[in-house]
């Protein structure tokens, strides 16, 4: 009697250890996951934080040119003229 109800336990034990073992794997896997997606995250508002500042010095680029060009425009203008 005794070595059946170790039998039984044992065979609990074992089948509880095995459900660990399952819960620890989903648990990795989700882990996986989750550090995956932060990464992509993290990525993504890089690329666009990036993307706003090159946009900004495009347009700050174009404005400081047409302006140092009508500055030469006009002093060339005022040079002729005068």
């Amino acid at each position: 009697m005794a070595a059946l109800r170790m039998r039984r336990s044992l065979a609990e034990l074992e089948a509880e250890f095995a459900r660990e073992i399952s819960r620890e794997r989903r648990r990795q896997e989700q882990l996986q996951r989750s550090a995956a997606k932060r990464r992509l995250h993290r990525e993504v508002h890089r690329r666009r934080r990036q993307g706003s500042l090159r946009f900004f010095v495009l347009v700050l680029t174009m404005i400081t040119t047409a302006l140092a060009v009508t500055a030469a425009m006009f002093t060339t203008l005022y040079l002729l003229l005068s």
